[in-house]
């Protein structure tokens, strides 16, 4: 019992939580003199934004560097690729419907909000930008600018643009860069592991100052966007998944279902799409009928890069702030919003703590990241609904890919 209670102390998730009531309690408490405990919030979100350029061009170009070489499996990595994409897309467009419908982040006063934040929340007021202008400003004249300047936008697409380019070299000449990069990833990620044990220290000082600034209302919002985004993920999960299976397979829904119950459940309690990888390959293989050839393709890769779910939750998080802010978001960040929340999230493998990312998707579209700490008591509900929503695509991508696959082999000369 004292090493259960030991271990449960240790753990990050219930620090963070424990971080968050005892601001709550402090910002009831002294009311707005909690503002002097923000500076332990400010000092945790520096260090978030000192990581999140590199970390995000990083991962995108070792992602990119990867995914080149796929070309090699043919059909197979083809409709992977594009069942991934595709999906992830039209998660992110489910989002942003959701989150424009049920507008989860409204209804908290302006003037409170701005009073907190005065320079950001004005400083992001719409402009109207046409279609050209959009595409140009996604390509960087100058890719070390883009770095210097933290656009996340123009950091994607010369990552991937030299990610694929380094993926067509012969192996000799890529793979002691790709071995590079890799060490560079995983250097960053042990800081993201570091900066990550102040997080509490940090959550306590801007929950304290948020709630003695603007009261308890606004953390009420926050289990909006849970059922927002529950929402929405059970829409892909039961309705857009079946449609593709249904569609570009032989598969009977019901007996998916049943099939997948079981790589659901270690999901949800793992919220580990890798820590379940042995589970949903088993379920492909022997209860699926996928050939272990694809099942032993597919499903490792789409573990690593099929995250419609986080796409989703990047997406609502960012829709959340946006509307909590009273920002009224133009096309140009619509579609930010968009491309960074899809190709992040394909891009993110790896990275622990996908919170991270969604700093990202928000600063890609203008929107103030100070809010964040409110989402991180309930990030491991957040990550075990993600997590089911991204082993059933792989689940599902599998199916479609091995029936396809079948289906050209039978295919006459």
């Amino acid at each position: 019992m004292k090493l259960k209670t030991q271990k449960i102390l240790k753990d990050l998730s219930f620090q963070i939580l424990l971080a968050m009531i005892l601001g709550i309690i402090a910002g009831k408490i002294m009311g707005e003199s909690a503002s002097v405990l923000a500076p332990l919030g400010d000092l945790f979100i520096q260090l978030i934004r000192m990581l999140v350029v590199p970390l995000v061009f990083v991962s995108i170009f070792s992602g990119a560097a990867s995914l080149g070489t796929t070309r090699s499996a043919g059909r197979i990595g083809i409709i992977t690729i594009a069942y991934v994409f595709i999906t992830t897309f039209i998660a992110v467009l489910i989002a942003i419907f959701a989150g424009e419908l049920f507008r989860p982040g409204a209804g908290i006063s302006l003037e409170s909000i701005r009073a907190f934040f005065p320079e950001q929340a004005d400083n992001n007021a719409s402009q109207k930008m046409e279609f050209w202008k959009i595409i140009l400003e996604i390509i960087p004249e100058n890719p070390i600018k883009a770095m210097a300047e933290g656009n996340i936008l123009q950091l994607i697409f010369f990552g991937l643009m030299l990610g694929f380019g380094l993926s067509a070299l012969p192996l000799s000449k890529k793979q002691p860069v790709i071995n590079g990069f890799n060490t560079i990833l995983e250097a960053l990620i042990w800081c993201i592991e570091k900066v990550m044990l102040v997080a509490p220290i940090g959550v306590f000082g801007l929950m304290a100052d948020a709630t003695g600034t603007f009261g308890f209302d606004l953390l009420l919002k926050v289990g909006n966007l849970l059922w927002v985004n529950l929402l929405a993920a059970l829409f892909v999960l039961i309705i857009f998944y079946p449609v593709t299976l249904k569609l570009f397979s032989k598969q009977k829904i019901i007996p998916f279902w049943k099939a997948m119950l079981k790589p659901q459940l270690v999901a949800f309690s793992t919220a580990s799409s890798m820590a379940t990888l042995p589970v949903t390959l088993e379920t492909c293989e022997n209860d699926l009928g996928v050939s272990k050839e694809t099942a032993s393709f597919v499903v490792p890769l789409g573990a690593t890069i099929n995250m419609s779910g986080n796409a989703i939750y990047y997406t609502l998080v960012a829709l959340f702030f946006a509307q909590l802010y009273g920002i009224e978001l133009n096309i140009a960040q619509y579609m930010a919003i968009a491309l960074t929340a899809s190709i992040g999230s394909v891009g993110q493998a790896g990275v622990p703590g996908p919170t991270l990312l969604v700093v990202a998707v928000l600063v890609s579209a203008g929107i103030p990241i100070e809010g964040l700490p409110l989402l991180y008591a309930l990030d491991r509900v957040f990550d075990m609904l993600r997590t089911v929503l991204n082993i059933t695509g792989d689940a599902a991508c599998a199916v479609i890919v091995d029936n396809n696959s079948k289906k050209n082999k039978c295919a006459p000369l």
